[in-house]
């Protein structure tokens, strides 16, 4: 009962922290849950996702992370971007 109680615990965080950081609630929370101090840990490393560059889907419009190569709506294989994106900040 109490690794039920930890493990919960430790779910909660890791998938607030990974929000927090841009990414899946559901995923970081299952990671934390599975393995409780080094999914929190791994959650708390991972550089945010907030700050890098996007762009847009020229098929749909969705705005994607610069270094995607496929459109996570459309499926649209995106082409390499020029050198004018990548210098950014």
């Amino acid at each position: 009962m109490a690794y039920v109680v930890i493990a919960l615990s430790f779910g909660m965080a890791g998938g607030i922290v990974g929000r927090y950081k841009g990414s899946s609630f559901a995923l970081w929370f299952a990671i934390s849950a599975i393995v409780p101090f080094v999914g929190l840990l791994a959650a708390a490393l991972q550089p945010s996702q907030r700050d890098e560059p996007r762009r847009p889907c020229p098929r749909c419009g969705q705005e994607v992370m610069l270094r995607d190569a496929l459109c996570t709506r459309c499926g649209h294989e995106l082409e390499f971007p020029d050198a004018s994106h990548t210098q950014a900040a």
